[in-house]
């Protein structure tokens, strides 16, 4: 929690919060946007929007093929570690669909004239362009030409639309980015990972990322003393030095998004969750992550918000009985969210799951 920020009150503003965690899951747009709220002081939702809507943070998919929030300028030197192999991972999936050389490029031809001047389409609207000119979006066609041209540095989510997210040119919505190739992307991608998701080890960052676990222990290799070791159980975790003399959050009780770093960040989540209890999290197992309630570290329930006209109401539901400190805690988290929403929040009785 101390290098991850969760409650830890340094980080000023969402650019700051995104550079400091390199990428946060973000297929769930409202729940990323709490992820950075709960890693900054005084945060809004509105502030948030407003960075991703100037392209000073912005949604791509660099990593494992799911979107990510990520600092604009960090976007194009993770794509080039990480598009080839995922690109490449799904050829079958383009032939499968019929998608062939010449379609991905007329696409991509259609997108720049469609975008170019800093210009925001809907994802229907840019569909439409494309399919009118030529080259058939129907079905999966779609989705997948601009994951494709998204992963080869052509298209980023750009500002939203009322509540459609748009599509805008990389190289024109990130006016600034960083020029870092091979080695010395790989040791960033391992100092910025391990400073803020350590302790971790060289297999979680492997598997975050998506590139290979020879790459990473390069990357270790580049950082040299800016990163530390912790040996547990025969087991090499890396994490940034000032990591161990961090001061603990202030506060106890924390209510996490569904798929926050806490638990998307490693391979193995059983230091913050018990196994008996991850089926209450991702039920199925189907990848869908429900938000949670954290204590002292510990998941130990899950929580869901119901939006009202003037109200958002949080209704818990604890795999058991909460003792009443953490009732207080669990009343100031509900009040840190409503904060953050600018919207009252209430916290309705828990239910025991």
């Amino acid at each position: 929690m101390v290098a991850q920020q969760i409650g830890g009150g340094e980080l000023s503003t969402p650019l700051e919060v995104v550079r400091r965690m390199l990428a946060l899951q973000a297929q769930d747009f409202p729940g990323v946007k709490w992820s950075v709220g709960i890693r900054q002081t005084g945060a809004t939702e509105v502030a948030v929007e407003t960075a991703c809507d100037a392209g000073e943070i912005v949604r791509s998919w660099p990593l494992r093929g799911t979107l990510h929030l990520v600092a604009g300028e960090d976007l194009g030197w993770l794509l080039a570690l990480t598009a080839p192999r995922a690109t490449a991972s799904a050829a079958g999936r383009r032939a499968s669909l019929g998608i062939t050389e010449d379609d991905v490029e007329k696409a991509r031809e259609i997108a720049r004239s469609a975008l170019s001047g800093r210009r925001v389409l809907t994802r229907d609207a840019l569909l439409a362009i494309i399919d009118a000119a030529g080259v058939s979006t129907l079905g999966q066609r779609g989705y997948h030409l601009l994951w494709y041209l998204a992963q080869t540095g052509t298209l980023v989510l750009g500002a939203t639309a009322g509540r459609k997210q748009t599509f805008a040119l990389l190289d024109e919505w990130v006016s600034q980015p960083r020029p870092l190739g091979g080695d010395e992307a790989l040791g960033e991608l391992a100092v910025r990972y391990f400073g803020s998701h350590g302790p971790a080890t060289a297999a979680d960052l492997a598997r975050w990322s998506g590139v290979t676990v020879g790459e990473v222990r390069r990357g270790i290799g580049i950082c040299g003393a800016t990163l530390t070791t912790l040996e547990l159980d025969g087991v090499t975790y890396h994490l940034a030095p000032e990591t161990l003399d961090g001061a603990a959050p202030t506060a106890r009780v924390h209510l996490l998004p569904g798929f926050d770093e806490y638990l998307l960040g490693y391979g193995d989540r059983t230091a913050a969750l018990a196994r008996e209890h991850s089926e209450a999290i991702v039920p199925g197992g189907n990848g869908m992550f429900k938000p949670t309630i954290v204590v002292d570290g510990e998941v130990v329930g899950t929580w869901k918000r119901t939006l009202r006209a003037r109200e958002i109401v949080i209704e818990t539901a604890p795999f058991a009985r909460l003792p009443s400190p953490v009732h207080e805690g669990l009343a100031k988290a509900v009040e840190a969210y409503g904060a953050f929403t600018g919207r009252p929040a209430r916290l309705a009785k828990a239910v025991v799951s």
